[in-house]
């Protein structure tokens, strides 16, 4: 009887409480700017080292290019493997021109296993959806990096 009116007692002293339940999906979440979501890349500013490739745990990330007229690497195929991605961040770690970031897009809900092979164009369209919905990150960012 007494634990059943300790219980009772915990419920109670929280009901005038404020609620932190979101109404998932209707209310979405701020997330914080470190948040690990689904790569972002920025395909101009890969020079296609192949470091992202190399220290990836999963092995999931292939990448390949060839030089252009100016001698310069040009990146033509980066995939990911989100099946087995662990979302480390260690390719972002890595990348010496920051073409590879993470963003805050998690959803990723499918009915095959093909699904989760995205490419480079679907990873580019990603960092466009980031920047519109988070102009003050990228207008911060962009500042950090004149000064």
């Amino acid at each position: 009887m007494f634990g059943f009116l300790k219980g009772m007692s915990v419920t109670l002293s929280q009901l005038p409480k404020k609620k932190v339940t979101l109404q998932y999906p209707d209310v979405r979440p701020e997330w914080p700017e470190r948040f690990r979501g689904v790569h972002r890349f920025i395909p101009e500013l890969c020079i296609n080292c192949n470091q992202c490739a190399r220290i990836c745990p999963t092995d999931c990330i292939s990448l390949g290019g060839e030089r252009d007229a100016n001698k310069k690497m040009r990146i033509d195929t980066f995939d990911i493997n989100f099946d087995i991605c662990i979302l480390c961040d260690l390719c972002t770690e890595v990348c010496p021109t920051e073409a590879i970031l993470m963003s805050d897009t998690f959803e990723m809900a499918a009915e095959t296993r093909d699904s989760f092979y995205l490419d480079m164009n679907w990873l580019y369209e990603n960092q466009l959806r980031y920047e519109q919905n988070h102009p003050e990150r990228v207008q911060a960012a962009t500042a950090g990096d004149d000064a």
